[in-house]
């Protein structure tokens, strides 16, 4: 009789634990992330890029590991990419019409991103974009945990996270500018033997789309932005009519390659 007195308090003692952990912070935060699983999904993906990124970046576990790291994040990145499509188009047609329209989304260039660079050499220039947007799109959801803990709680990490939604256009532009000269690096990574014949025509498609993208208008920006810095350099009377005549030659051939902007 005592034993099952014992069995019986123990029980409703670690029952109260229980409803006490589903009622408080950490109950909160599963229920959170139970509500809008896709969402959920997506910030864990976008941790795993960050943290295969920075592991990356810094190869503390030696050159071959970094390496794995690499495809890691490309591919942690794709899991994240898809997801967003399907959460943008969620039904899926096998059609021209639904084709066009998934090119349209930033989600699909990304995709076509991962897909392009997950199997080439290791170029740390093209794991930025990756690295930044991730960091990015998992700040406004590690914001929303936060409060969920408690509006003063992990204040160094809430100080960080408003850094970097402060640097949100700086940080934009940087991608860009990356998304840009990843261009001529796939070139020279084809020339030096690390990289496909058909790497580079396939970036230029996902260069195309970058340029055109309705709700990203910051790939656009940064080219006006280097074709008016190259202008005005070129036309300064130090500069070698050569060098002005092949810079003038370049940019009329890349503005030709440039499509209409929506």
């Amino acid at each position: 009789m005592m034993r099952l007195m014992k069995i019986l308090f123990f029980f409703q003692h670690y029952s109260n634990m229980a409803d006490a952990t589903r009622n408080g912070p950490q109950g909160g935060i599963l229920q959170f992330m139970m509500t809008n699983k896709l969402e959920a999904a997506m910030w864990l993906s976008r941790l795993f890029t960050v943290y295969c990124s920075i592991l990356f970046i810094f190869p503390f576990m030696g050159l071959y590991e970094a390496a794995n790291f690499y495809q890691r994040a490309l591919l942690a990145n794709a899991l994240t990419s898809a997801l967003r499509l399907h959460q943008r188009l969620p039904h899926f047609q096998l059609s021209r019409a639904f084709l066009s329209q998934a090119l349209l989304e930033d989600s699909c260039h990304y995709l076509l991103y991962s897909l392009i660079f997950v199997n080439s050499y290791p170029v740390t220039m093209s794991i930025f974009p990756v690295f930044l947007f991730s960091l990015l799109h998992a700040t406004a959801y590690t914001k929303k945990i936060l409060d969920i803990l408690g509006p003063t709680s992990l204040a160094f990490l809430r100080s960080i996270l408003d850094k970097i939604s402060a640097n949100q256009q700086n940080i934009l532009k940087f991608i860009a500018c990356n998304e840009i000269f990843l261009m001529p690096a796939t070139v020279f990574m084809l020339l030096s033997g690390t990289g496909s014949l058909l790497q580079p025509f396939i970036y230029y498609r996902f260069l195309v789309l970058r340029y055109s993208s309705l709700r990203n208008p910051y790939c656009r920006t940064l080219f006006s932005e280097l074709k008016m810095l190259l202008q005005h350099l070129i036309m300064k009377p130090a500069c070698p009519g050569f060098l002005r005549n092949m810079c003038l030659n370049c940019i009329s051939f890349i503005s030709r390659l440039a499509p209409t902007a929506n």
